[in-house]
């Protein structure tokens, strides 16, 4: 009788043996936390060309669930709309840092509350990480430099 080794065999998660280019739309999508913070408005210095954040959210960011309300479509509604692209990750400095797209594309690890190392896509709320309960539509705000704020970062 041969006794054979059964022993458990882990495997890393795609994001860390894939590269972003490699990966499958699905893949790439899922990197997306659900925080939100990448559809508030920006504003940059044009002398500095320093960023600042603002609580002002994209009017297709619903801010209770922090999910664009259109978001297949949404470059129809607002042109602006940055395309996330795995050659573009690593030079957008408008990221947050918290941004599992930048983290990866800065060789980082992604944080304990993400939806794809908990199991829980209600982490990054419960962690406090997301716009939720701390950002308002851009249809009410007023002007952008009124909503100054340095929590996105």
């Amino acid at each position: 009788m041969s006794e054979s080794s059964s022993a458990p065999t882990t495997s890393s998660p795609f994001w860390r043996t894939k590269p972003m280019n490699c990966m499958s739309a699905t893949e790439w999508e899922s990197l997306c936390d659900g925080c939100g913070k990448c559809c508030l408005h920006k504003l940059e210095d044009e002398d500095t060309g320093e960023i600042a954040y603002t609580n002002v959210a994209c009017r297709l960011l619903n801010l209770h669930t922090c999910q664009c309300k259109n978001y297949d479509t949404r470059r129809a509604f607002v042109p602006d709309c940055v395309q996330l692209t795995p050659e573009a990750a690593g030079g957008l400095r408008w990221l947050p840092s918290t941004c599992a797209y930048r983290l990866l594309a800065e060789g980082k690890e992604l944080e304990w509350w993400h939806p794809l190392v908990s199991g829980d896509p209600d982490t990054v709320h419960q962690a406090g990480v997301s716009v939720r309960g701390r950002a308002i539509t851009e249809n009410r705000a007023g002007p952008l430099d009124h909503h100054i704020v340095d929590w996105p970062a």
